[in-house]
């Protein structure tokens, strides 16, 4: 029969001495069990709050609060912001685009294919005074179709809103005539 083996119990927990020694031998039903209490010197090395030096929060850019105002930090009211794009600016947008620039400026583009014949052509930079969104929409429809398809470009479609139409009885379910909460089921 093998020996069994225990931990020794006074390694890292108090043991009683004495007459409290000889009082928990005669009454515990195991005498190796330790007694739970660890001893403080063994248990935690060092031991908490017994170290000289007091902990220091390391700076950072938070924690200057000239440099971290309370609405840079408040997510709790980072409502979304509209934005608004005018005509001026979806003009520009529109005339960046390599295609556009080459209606608007067909003198620059073609300079532009003479020094380097077959590169890509960097947006041309635009003039002064932009012309308007519908002149810019109406130059770039004749020189190409903006919405084809067959090349699978569509124009956008508003959402579609679905109206209830109320609940339908669909497939009928076998299940017992007299069942409690009978199953039906609805399209």
């Amino acid at each position: 029969m093998a020996a069994k083996h225990f931990a020794d119990p006074t390694k890292y927990h108090l043991a009683p001495h004495g007459f409290w020694k000889r009082f928990r031998d005669a009454t515990v039903l195991n005498p190796n069990i330790s007694s739970g209490l660890p001893i403080a010197s063994l248990n935690r090395y060092p031991q908490p709050g017994s170290r000289p030096e007091k902990y220091a929060t390391p700076t950072t850019k938070a924690s200057d609060p000239a440099q971290n105002p309370y609405h840079r930090r408040d997510f709790r009211r980072a409502y979304p912001q509209l934005s608004t794009i005018s005509q001026q600016t979806m003009t520009s947008l529109l005339l960046q685009t390599p295609v556009l620039a080459a209606i608007h400026s067909p003198e620059a583009a073609a300079e532009a294919e003479k020094e380097t014949p077959g590169a890509t052509q960097l947006p041309v930079p635009l003039p002064e005074t932009l012309p308007d969104l519908t002149v810019a929409l109406q130059e770039l429809s004749e020189k190409e179709k903006l919405f084809d398809a067959a090349k699978q470009r569509l124009p956008p479609q508003p959402p579609r809103v679905r109206k209830w139409k109320g609940m339908q009885p669909g497939e009928v379910v076998p299940r017992d005539p007299h069942a409690y909460f009978p199953m039906e089921l609805f399209k």
